[in-house]
This record gives structure tokens, C-alpha cells and sequence, in this order.
């Protein structure tokens, strides 16, 4: 399989738009941002500096964040963590973050896989294994696969609450 670029190196070549779509309820358990979280005490904010320094920059230069996040109700703990940290990392690099419950996201179209879309052309796709962990990354710009998720991401985004509007049931 051939080598994936890192993010950093796709993102700076997007010029427009990055889209997020995510539908797990839980990943990477062993984060240690997360163990800190779980056990009640303080995070920093923001809880990952490279990712908000990395979406403050290209935001600057005009590329739009979109993030998506299916989410099962009652929240997961992860995702409980995620609703937490999203106004002091992804919202305040210049990420938009809408959520969906997932009751509400029946009748769209899904991929199997969460994925990022660069400039509505190219994939990155997130394959994971049982507890959340991302065991590989696929590229596609194949024309089907990206029409399939640009249209999964849009219904989606359609569908969901912006994060400062978002009241989770927990």
C-alpha cells in the first residue's frame, strides 16, 4: 500500500474546505488527555495545541473546518469528553461543529468509515479497529467514493445542531 501523507501535508494543499465526518462513539481509549478528563481532573485548554495551532492557521488563510459528529444519546464517555473540550479547541481554532443524534440520522446515505474530504476531491478514509483506534488510512479520489460522502457529509450537516446550540442528553 502506498504511503499516506500526513495531515498536515493535505491540508496545506486544500485550498477550500475540509470536512469532517464522524460516527464513532468512542476512540483512541488510551489518550492520555482523555484518562485525564475521565479521572476529573483539569485539562489544558486547549487540550491539543497542535491541532488547534494547525486549524488556526489554515482557517486564517481561508480553508473552512467543518466537523460532523453522529453521536449515540445518552452520550458515550468519550464522547462526553469530546462535547467538553469542542468549545475550547475545535470552536476556538475556527472549526464549525455540528452534532446529530443518531435516531435523527436515519434515511441518509452512510459510508461504513468516518473520512476527512479535502476540497470535495480527495478522501482521507479512517479505518479503525473494535475499541477505537485507527489502525490504517486509505486515499481515494475516486469520483463515486467522493460523491458518495460529500453527499453523506451535506445531509448530515443539513441535519445537525451547531455546537454552542447542541444540549446533549448525558
Amino acid at each position: 500500500m502506498a504511503s499516506i501523507p500526513p495531515f498536515a501535508e493535505l491540508i496545506a494543499d486544500t485550498h477550500r474546505t475540509a470536512l469532517h465526518l464522524e460516527m464513532r462513539d468512542a476512540y483512541t481509549p488510551g489518550d492520555p488527555v482523555f484518562r485525564e478528563w475521565a479521572a476529573g481532573r483539569p485539562i489544558p485548554e486547549p487540550a491539543y495545541p497542535s491541532w488547534y495551532g494547525l486549524v488556526r492557521e489554515h482557517t486564517a488563510r481561508g480553508v473552512a473546518f467543518r466537523r460532523a459528529r453522529i453521536v449515540s444519546e445518552p452520550l458515550s464517555r468519550f464522547t462526553s469528553f469530546e462535547y467538553d473540550i469542542t468549545a475550547g479547541l475545535n470552536a476556538a481554532a475556527g472549526e464549525q461543529v455540528r452534532w446529530l443524534p443518531r435516531r435523527r440520522a436515519a434515511g441518509i446515505a452512510l459510508p461504513a468509515h468516518d473520512f476527512w474530504l479535502f476540497d470535495g476531491k480527495l478522501l482521507r478514509i479512517h479505518h479503525f479497529d473494535g475499541e477505537g483506534e485507527i489502525v490504517e488510512d486509505e486515499l481515494s479520489a475516486d469520483p463515486d467514493l467522493v460523491k458518495l460522502c460529500g453527499e453523506a457529509f451535506a445531509a448530515v450537516w443539513e441535519r445537525a445542531v451547531p455546537h454552542r446550540e447542541y444540549r446533549p442528553l448525558r
